[in-house]
C-alpha cells in the first residue's frame, strides 16, 4: 500500500510541480509550493485512481484530475488553519502556511490554488472532451464550495459548544470532508459518461468513504499521537467541537466505522476482486494510527 500512495504522490507532485514552474516566482507562489508540498499522504487520489482502474481509465489523466483534487485539499487546510478557523500553527509536521508567509498571503495562496484546480481540468494537456470537462468543473466546484468544503466548515464553526444531532453531524461531516471524496469517485463515472443513476452510485461510496476518513481523523485527534498525526491533537474536545465521538462516545463511533464499511463494502460486491485496491485503501484509512484493528474486512 506504502508504494502505490508513494507512486501517485511523486506523480501527482511532478505534475503539480511542473505546473507552478511555468510560473514568475513570487512569495505568493512560494506560500502554494509550501501548502502543497510535499503533501499529504494523497489518500483522495488514491482512491480516484482506484475507482478509475474499476472503470479502465487511462491512469495519467487520473494523476492529472486527482492534482485538482489535491490543489482543492491544500487550499481549505490553508484556510481552515487561520486564526479566524480552527486557528492551527502546525500543519503536517511543519509551521501552518500563514505563520510562514503570514495570515493575507495565506488566504490569497489558499485563493489561488482553489482556482488553479480548475485551470487544471480545463487545461488541454487534460485530454477529454470538452464537455466532460465541463461536468468535472461543475461536479468539483459542489464540492468545494458551500455545498461543499466551505458549507461544511461554516457549519463546523457554527456547531462548537452546541447540542446538535447526529444527522446534523454528518451532514456536516459530509459536506467538510465527504463531498471531495464524492468528487473521486463521481468522477470516472462521468469521464466515462455513465447515466445520473450509476454517477449517483459513486457519488454515495465517496460521500460514505468520505465520512469514514474524517470519523478516523476525529478519532486520531481523541486518542492519538500528535507526531504520527502532523498536527496538535485533543483539540476538538477543548474547542466543544462537534464530532461522532463527543455524541457516541469512542467506542460506539469505531461501531459506526463498522457500519459504513459493510455498507461501502456491500455497495462494491457487484465488482468482486476488482474492488481489491479500493477495499486496501479503506483499510489503510481506518488504520493509518492504528487505532482500530479491522474486522470486517
Amino acid at each position: 500500500m506504502k508504494k502505490k500512495l508513494n507512486k501517485i504522490a511523486k506523480d501527482t507532485n511532478q505534475f503539480l510541480k511542473k505546473f507552478l514552474n511555468k510560473q514568475k516566482n513570487s512569495k505568493l507562489i512560494l506560500a502554494m509550493n509550501y501548502g502543497l508540498f510535499p503533501g499529504g499522504k494523497k489518500i483522495r487520489s488514491k482512491i480516484l485512481i482506484d475507482i478509475g482502474s474499476l472503470l479502465s481509465i487511462d491512469y495519467k489523466s487520473l494523476i492529472k484530475i486527482g492534482a485538482a483534487v489535491e490543489c482543492i485539499h491544500a487550499y481549505s487546510l490553508i484556510h481552515d488553519d487561520l486564526p479566524c478557523m480552527d486557528d492551527d500553527k502546525i500543519r503536517r509536521g511543519k509551521p501552518s502556511t500563514h505563520i510562514k508567509f503570514g495570515e493575507s498571503t495565506a488566504v490569497l495562496a489558499g485563493n489561488s490554488l482553489l482556482t488553479m484546480a480548475f485551470e487544471i481540468l480545463s487545461s488541454p494537456n487534460l485530454r477529454l472532451s470538452e464537455k466532460i470537462k465541463i461536468n468535472l468543473i461543475k461536479k468539483l466546484s459542489e464540492s468545494s464550495g458551500y455545498l461543499g468544503i466551505a458549507g461544511g466548515q461554516y457549519l463546523d464553526l457554527s456547531y462548537e459548544k452546541k447540542k446538535v444531532s447526529r444527522n446534523q453531524i454528518i451532514e456536516m461531516e459530509i459536506k467538510k470532508t465527504g463531498k471531495l471524496f464524492s468528487f473521486c469517485c463521481a468522477a470516472p463515472a462521468i469521464i466515462k459518461r455513465r447515466n445520473r443513476k450509476e454517477i449517483k452510485f459513486f457519488e454515495n461510496i465517496g460521500s460514505n468513504i468520505g465520512l469514514l476518513f474524517q470519523i478516523a481523523d476525529d478519532l486520531i485527534d481523541f486518542k492519538g499521537d500528535s507526531k504520527k498525526a502532523g498536527k496538535k491533537t485533543g483539540k476538538d474536545q477543548k474547542k466543544g467541537k462537534a464530532t461522532l465521538i463527543s455524541l457516541l462516545g469512542y467506542s460506539n463511533a469505531i461501531k459506526y466505522c463498522d457500519k459504513i464499511i459493510l455498507d461501502v463494502n456491500k455497495s462494491l460486491e457487484k465488482y468482486g476482486s476488482n474492488s481489491k485496491n479500493i477495499r486496501e485503501t479503506l483499510y489503510y484509512i481506518l488504520n493509518r494510527d492504528k487505532w482500530h484493528k479491522i474486522i470486517n474486512f
